[in-house]
């Protein structure tokens, strides 16, 4: 029976170490701001969602236990307000300790891979400032020299560190919106080459996971700009997307003086608005004379989109992969500011020229159609 009572506190012991080993402790300190909150958030599917929120001692300090499963780290943030005061990256058993002002500064110890994202954050915020001030002054030239630079130092940083989770969000930064620093094609290679790295290590990380999706759908895109340069055949990017009846329909197979390749998406209404209003009679009058419209939607709820082309009665090629912005047919046609847009083929050569307005719309077609 003693032998008994033991074999159980033996098991109640193994399995409150193996309990605590399953969770990462934070201990934080946010600096002149005793009685405060925190508010803890993870990454998930791109964006942030709220963990906990943590109330500070009256000295400012605060600790926070979370459930990690093994090899599966997860990016932590930690706010106060709508300011970042820590970014970590947690594994299960990490004890990490945090000090924090309200600038979102911070110093972080307990984790080489905390301090690797603190790292990156810190060389990314500084090229930045450095990139700005040049961009700022005019001074062109010497901010292409430094994007180039920086470029260079991540991808080694990525060579380096290509086992570790703080090399994905390197591939992400983004300048602004419009200017991904990893925005090339062939940077496809660099996206596929750490997933595969990364997958040795963390095969069940819903970040490798991720990362892969899309080195594949930067590869498609890769793949289909190559396609495009061998073929040497057509005078503009040629593109086949189904309609709605599923069949698909290349551009090239249009037999028209003059196309326009059209991109909108029906879930937002002052676009549908653009086509009672602008589309419609320009189709209405120049159809006789060579006009053809190739309208591609971009938006990811097909059912939206067929409803809006049935309802509004749209004569011209209506087609749609339900991919939305992450459609080859975007880079194809470097699809990077607001909606709607078209370009113009005219007898087989496009005009690098991108039309967003009807006025300007309605003015190229009649000059071309006379």
């Amino acid at each position: 029976m003693k032998n008994y009572k033991k074999l159980i506190a033996a098991a109640a012991i193994l399995a409150a170490a193996v309990s605590c080993t399953d969770k990462a402790t934070v201990d934080g300190t946010l600096t002149g701001s005793p009685d405060s909150k925190v508010v803890l958030k993870k990454l998930t599917g791109g964006s942030l969602s709220v963990i906990d929120t943590v109330k500070t001692g009256s000295d400012g300090s605060y600790s926070y236990k979370m459930d990690i499963a093994k090899g599966q780290p997860e990016f932590v943030y930690v706010y106060s307000g709508d300011t970042k005061v820590a970014s970590l990256l947690l594994q299960n058993g990490d004890k990490v300790k945090v000090v924090s002002d309200a600038n979102g500064n911070y110093s972080v110890e307990g984790s080489e891979e905390c301090s690797k994202l603190k790292g990156v954050e810190d060389d990314f915020a500084a090229f930045l400032k450095d990139f700005s001030s040049s961009v700022e002054a005019g001074d062109g030239p010497a901010a292409s020299r430094k994007y180039v630079e920086y470029y260079r130092s991540r991808v080694k940083y990525v060579m380096d560190n290509c086992k570790s989770l703080t090399s994905i969000p390197v591939l992400y930064q983004k300048i602004n919106d419009d200017f991904p620093v990893f925005g090339q094609s062939t940077d496809a290679i660099h996206f596929r080459s750490l997933h595969d790295s990364l997958a040795t290590v963390y095969p069940d990380s819903k970040y490798v996971t991720a990362l892969g999706n899309e080195a594949q759908k930067r590869f498609n895109l890769l793949d289909l700009q190559q396609r495009l340069v061998a073929a040497n055949e057509a005078g503009f990017p040629d593109a086949e997307l189904p309609s709605i009846d599923g069949k698909k329909v290349r551009i090239s197979d249009l037999d028209s003086k003059l196309v326009l390749v059209y991109f909108w998406q029906a879930a937002d209404a002052s676009q549908k608005m653009f086509n009672q209003d602008v589309l419609l009679p320009l189709y209405k009058t120049y159809h006789p004379k060579g006009l053809e419209i190739y309208s591609i939607s971009l938006d990811t709820d097909k059912g939206v989109w067929a409803s809006a082309v049935k309802s509004q009665g749209l004569p011209w090629v209506n087609v749609c992969d339900g991919l939305g912005a992450a459609s080859p047919v975007v880079g194809l046609y470097n699809i990077s500011k607001g909606l709607p847009v078209a370009y113009v083929i005219d007898n087989g050569t496009l005009d690098p020229t991108t039309v967003s307005s009807g006025k300007e719309l309605q003015s190229i077609v009649a000059s071309k159609l006379k």
